[in-house]
This record gives structure tokens, sequence and C-alpha cells, in this order.
């Protein structure tokens, strides 16, 4: 009887993975990714060529991937926050930068601060070398709790433009307040970077993601660098679904 349950549980899973896929904008779904992050394409989702409508469905069984552990440095927030937002991106990624300078500093002051909201951010690089090396050099930075600092000097206007070769990410880790630059660059060319950056970037392409910024908020797909009101609601209708009540 159990195995018969396990194997309901696996159906439904995937039958919600298959419908977030057409949501985050994919063509077509397949629950494997494809083998090289160049056999996709890559794209930068904009505000304007994706729908966000915040009454679209909720998928209980992909809110199971926030990962909620307390210790994970790329995540912010309380890790018994009502709401989880789950960001797909890529630091070559015009439209990540947006979110990243426009819309989360307010989604912090407003939901992160008072407990409502947790944000878990997931290394999803699609751009090429550059974008691997970017997301590796987060990964190395957050070993010494310099994640979110990291993340905005990478985000910063212009920064993009300057590459994420070796020397510029030790530039942007010094920026970031890493205090062990040696550290941070073994760390960041080591196995243990690849894997963690592989798994966040399997995570997604099972989504059925193809295109930069992604994200989940309690289940519900969001594809773009959306307008502020968009996460407002989500997160909003979120709480007040898991019982946070009105803000």
């Amino acid at each position: 009887m159990p195995k018969n349950n396990n194997k309901k549980k696996n159906i439904a899973i995937g039958a919600g993975v298959a419908l977030a896929a057409l949501l985050l904008g994919a063509a077509s779904y397949s629950a494997t990714k494809p083998d090289e992050p160049s056999s996709v394409t890559a794209k930068e989702e904009s505000p304007s060529d994706v729908s966000a409508d915040p009454q679209a469905g909720v998928y209980p069984e992909l809110a199971k991937l926030a990962r909620r552990d307390a210790k994970d440095p790329l995540s912010q927030g309380r890790k018994d926050a009502p709401v989880v937002l789950i960001e797909y991106a890529d630091f070559k990624c015009g439209y990540c930068g947006k979110f990243a300078r426009d819309t989360e500093p307010g989604l912090v002051k407003k939901y992160v601060d008072d407990g409502t909201l947790r944000i878990e951010w997931r290394n999803f690089p699609i751009f090429g070398a550059d974008s691997e090396s970017a997301a590796r050099g987060a990964w190395a930075a957050g070993r010494q709790g310099r994640f979110w600092q990291f993340h905005e000097a990478a985000y910063a206007e212009g920064s993009k433009e300057k590459g994420f070769g070796g020397e510029r990410l030790k530039e942007l880790a010094k920026e970031a307040g890493v205090k062990d630059i040696g550290r941070f660059s073994d760390d960041a060319g080591s196995a243990s970077a690849k894997a963690a950056v592989k798994k966040d970037q399997e995570e997604a392409y099972g989504l059925g993601a193809t295109s930069t910024p992604s994200f989940l908020v309690n289940g519900r797909p969001i594809s773009g660098a959306q307008p502020d009101e968009v996460f407002d609601q989500a997160i909003e209708q979120a709480a007040k679904s898991a019982g946070a009540g009105d803000k």
C-alpha cells in the first residue's frame, strides 16, 4: 500500500510540474533537461512578453521545492515565513538585474523584514561560460556569508558588461566584503561549487524553465521581471492562503 501511495504522489507532482512548465513559458515539457545549457534557447524574460496573472494556478507540489534551510547562505528571511519566493536567475541576464535593482529591495523591506517572506535564490546560468563562472563565484561568496552583497555588486548597473572572469570575480568579492579572497577563488573553482550550481540548474530545467528570471511564490509560477504589483499581489494572496491574514 505505501508503494501505491508513493506512485500516486509522484504522478501528482509530475502533473503539477508539467502545468508549471506551461506557465513559465516553456514551449514543451520534458522530465529530462537538455544535455548541455547551450542546447536550450536561452533568453531573458521581459514583462511585455509573458502573462503573470496573480489569479493563475497555484501548485502545492511546487511549494515543496522550498528548502527552508536556516543555514542556506543563498536565502534571506525567516525559515518559517509563510511565503517563499524561489528565484531562478542568471547574473548575465539584464532583466534579472532589473528585478534585483528595482523590485527585490522593495520586497525585502515590505515582506522579508516583517517576517512574511523568505527569498531563496537558485543559480540558473544559461548564457554560457561567464554565467557559470558568476554562479560559482556567488556560491563561493555565500560560503563566507557574503552572497547577497556579491549579488548586489554583480547586478549593479554596468557590472555584467565587464564580464565575470577570474580577476573580475575577485574584484566583486572584495566589493562584497569577502574577507578571504584566496579561499573564495578556491571555493569558486571547486567540484562542490560545480555540483551546487548544477543542482539548482537541474531543478529549473525540471520545471521546464528556459528563460530568466523565473519565480515560484508558494507554488505559483511567475515568469519575467514583472511589475512590483504582480509580486505584491502574489505574496499577499499566498500569505492569506497560508493563514497569515491581511497585511
